[in-house]
């Protein structure tokens, strides 16, 4: 079966969750969370989940691993993605992975570096599967939100749930 076939079975309307990592973010300011919801209501799926949580790895891993017991298609976390001491949720992520999508943080570095150059290597962007359901981590800057859900996300997320479910 080709890839366009199973595009064409994957499933239309989606259930997922929106988490944000800020220290110094709550829902009032949480910019790039209302991003990723509005983007992805306007694709036809449903935002069922958002928090806005602290950059605290007990706390991050608490959550997600709530949030992966729960009847969602995928988790989108924005925020703790960089190099900084506080910057711990691709460490979190992976170790409740057991699938890591290497292309999905190659393509995002790619398609950043177009826009912002050389800095984009700094991202640790990445998305794999967990509890059978697909997390995905971004930066939390709105542009590279913008990016990673116009470019990658939407177009392969409903393949990535089909072949997650498979």
């Amino acid at each position: 079966m080709s890839h366009r076939e199973h595009e064409a079975e994957a499933p239309r309307v989606l259930s997922l969750g929106v988490l944000t990592l800020s220290d110094t973010r709550d829902e009032t300011t949480d910019k790039s969370g209302a991003l990723l919801q509005d983007l992805f209501r306007q694709a036809g799926h449903q935002v069922v989940r958002y928090a806005v949580i602290r950059e605290d790895p007990a706390t991050i891993e608490a959550t997600l691993r709530d949030w992966l017991a729960a009847p969602l298609d995928a988790i989108v976390t924005n925020g703790g993605t960089g190099l900084t001491s506080r910057d711990g949720t691709i460490e979190v992520a992976r170790r409740l992975m057991q699938k890591e999508l290497d292309g999905f943080g190659e393509l995002f570095r790619l398609v950043s570096y177009h826009q912002i150059g050389p800095a984009a290597m700094l991202s640790r962007a990445t998305a794999g599967l967990a509890a059978g359901r697909i997390l995905i981590c971004l930066p939390g800057s709105t542009k590279a939100v913008r990016l990673a859900v116009t470019r990658l996300i939407l177009p392969q997320i409903g393949h990535m749930i089909r072949e997650a479910r498979r």
